[in-house]
């Protein structure tokens, strides 16, 4: 779970953030599962990545990791910080509409003002890309993809609070796969920890 090798070592507060990425609910197009966290960025770190899947198809990807630095970041304006990054596939068209990065950018603060996430000073960036293949190639479709990567600190009392920004990173994936938001009353279902990669992804068509 953290970069200390002695968990136990690990401050309190880092522990119950932790617990709350790990054991997080997640929307039931998600697969999530615990990855091994970056060592040298942060004392203690935690990290997550996902799938999003539907009807059996890879549509969309990212990664979250929880950062602790017990003395503080600068940077960061607090101890804790969330980075992530969200991948899927678009309609190609989409990439030359300007105003893409833009929206992809409220993807993310809309995602975790929407979960009362509280949160401190974001970075990121959005990037999307596109591409046709010729000659041999010519065959395969088009193919273009937006990515978000991005940063906050989750603003927590203790290490409380983790929870809603774990959802409001899930609402992101899937908000950037061109999901809707989960109908009122549908309920999440517990992280699934067990490894799904799909090793073939199809272009999505919206």
């Amino acid at each position: 779970m953290a970069v200390n090798s002695d968990v136990a070592a690990a401050p309190t507060s880092f522990r119950r953030a932790a617990h709350d990425l790990l054991n997080a609910i997640w929307r039931p197009e998600l697969i999530v599962e615990e990855i091994p966290a970056p060592q040298k960025i942060a004392p203690f770190a935690a990290a997550v990545s996902a799938d999003v899947l539907v009807g059996g198809e890879d549509v969309g990807t990212g990664r979250l990791v929880l950062l602790h630095d017990p003395a503080g970041n600068a940077a960061w304006q607090g101890t804790f910080r969330c980075v992530t990054f969200a991948r899927a596939d678009v309609d190609p068209e989409m990439v030359s509409d300007p105003l893409l990065a833009r929206v992809g950018w409220s993807w993310l603060i809309d995602a975790l003002e929407t979960h009362d996430a509280e949160y401190l000073a974001p970075s990121g960036t959005v990037t999307s890309v596109s591409s046709e293949s010729f000659g041999g190639m010519e065959d395969e479709d088009p193919r273009a993809e937006v990515e978000v990567r991005a940063s906050w600190t989750p603003v927590l009392a203790d290490g409380v609070g983790l929870a809603a920004h774990a959802q409001a990173w899930g609402e992101l994936l899937c908000t950037t796969a061109g999901l809707p938001p989960l109908p009122a009353g549908v309920v999440a279902m517990p992280a699934r920890r067990h490894a799904h990669k799909s090793q073939n992804r199809s272009p999505r068509r919206r």
